[in-house]
């Protein structure tokens, strides 16, 4: 699977969190960018990640994630092994 298409599929997972189909993720997007992003909807967005993509995260993955493109880049890791 390539980086746009996780992209893709990881900006719809956003905006179902958030209820705004409008949103467009960007690699340098944190929790300071959205204004509802607190810490039931980070749980709700690595839970569906989860489901979404077949992967697991630890919680030590989780906590080092700084920004959607880490994000990205940890799904890449797991489904391109």
């Amino acid at each position: 699977m390539d980086r746009e298409v996780i992209r893709n599929k990881l900006n719809e997972i956003f905006c179902h969190v958030f209820d705004d189909d409008s949103l467009v993720i960007t690699d340098e997007m944190c929790a300071d960018d959205i204004e509802d992003w607190d810490s039931l909807a980070q749980i709700d967005i690595v839970t569906s990640s989860q489901a979404a993509f077949h992967v697991k995260f630890s919680i030590s993955e989780i906590t080092t994630l700084k920004n959607i493109g880490d994000m990205l880049d940890l799904i890449d890791r797991r489904i391109n092994l």
